[in-house]
């Protein structure tokens, strides 16, 4: 079992990707898929720069594992992102059978649990790590934007 403090590494990781996001617009949701214990995959929000509603954190980070290794399938592998993943990425997820999902923040909104998404069973969820620092950017970016 990875212990509490790799998962701040690797979340702080999925933050530093959200920040590039904010940077360029988009809503600030980042990602990294990681494999024995390294990084292998990064992406962030690209929804705007791309003009492709589809174009999400996870949905780029998959993208990127499964070029890397070679599969489609990411069962040994671990994603970490910002947000509580949507019903679309929920989806990604499934099909992707990624062993495990570590997410910071909950999305009461749009969030996969809140519309009854589900993600493989085989896929253990942890939520919480650096919840506060993963809904302060959020909750920030939201407030620059209504101003």
């Amino acid at each position: 079992m990875i212990e509490l403090d790799n998962h701040s590494i690797f979340m702080k990781a999925a933050l530093a990707e959200a920040r590039l996001a904010e940077r360029k617009g988009e809503v600030p949701v980042g990602a990294v898929i990681t494999a024995n214990g390294r990084i292998i995959a990064r992406g962030h929000n690209l929804t705007e720069q791309l003009t492709d509603v589809t174009a999400h954190a996870e949905i780029q980070a998959i993208t990127a594992a499964s070029n890397y290794l070679g599969s489609k399938y990411l069962q040994k592998c671990t994603l970490y992102v910002t947000l509580e993943p949507c019903p679309m990425c929920a989806g990604a997820i499934y099909w992707s059978q990624i062993g495990r999902v570590v997410y910071g923040a909950n999305d009461a909104k749009r969030g996969f649990k809140e519309h009854g998404g589900e993600l493989h069973p085989k896929t253990e969820i942890i939520s919480g790590i650096m919840q506060q620092e993963c809904s302060e950017i959020m909750t920030t970016f939201f407030q620059r934007k209504r101003k």
